[in-house]
């Protein structure tokens, strides 16, 4: 039987990094099936999926706690069950002026309704007109199916207001964000 491991790595950048997990992983007989990595403030950050057969499940840890002694923080947790059936996938997309609070306001509504975050890249950079700070999201997130999706998107839709950003839901999942399989 197969399990799935996710790992969080978290270290200063270098070259390299992503060979050390790989080779880890492939050594043991894991197979990379999905991540998130990126470099920020100088810092490696990453999140992968390996799975492997559930016997070489310590050997693997094990291999991978090796990494600690290079400098990279190692989380492992094994992965749970699929998500529940009859869910819906469904996309958000915000853009705005940038301020404190805009995840955690966007994210309560969405917790307030049972949603669950799926994926979420952010970034701020600047507006090319007005030079002043663009915050941007993009997130995929799991409606469950009692849900009232309209109800969702009103109370999104009154946040947006009241923030002034422009803030979209769609039925269809963001394009180049990943769900996991």
């Amino acid at each position: 039987m197969k399990t799935s491991l996710i790992l969080t790595l978290v270290g200063p950048d270098r070259p390299g990094l992503v060979s050390a997990v790989s080779v880890r992983a492939s050594q043991c007989g894991a197979n990379w099936m999905e991540s998130r990595m990126a470099h920020l403030a100088g810092q490696f950050a990453g999140v992968v999926r390996l799975e492997v057969d559930s016997d070489g499940l310590d050997a693997l840890e094990r291999a991978l706690r090796g990494l600690e002694s290079e400098g990279l923080r190692v989380a492992i947790a094994r992965g749970e069950a699929s998500p529940a059936a009859g869910e819906r996938r469904v996309s958000l997309e915000l853009v705005g002026h940038d301020r404190p609070g805009i995840v955690r306001d966007v994210s309560s509504v969405l917790a307030r309704h049972g949603v669950s975050i799926e994926t979420l890249e952010t970034t701020c950079e600047l507006a090319a007109m007005s030079g002043e700070p663009l915050f941007r999201a993009r997130a995929e997130v799991s409606v469950p199916a009692a849900v009232d999706l309209a109800g969702v998107r009103a109370d999104l839709e009154a946040l947006a207001n009241e923030l002034m950003v422009d803030l979209t839901l769609d039925d269809a999942p963001v394009a180049g964000v990943a769900v996991a399989a």
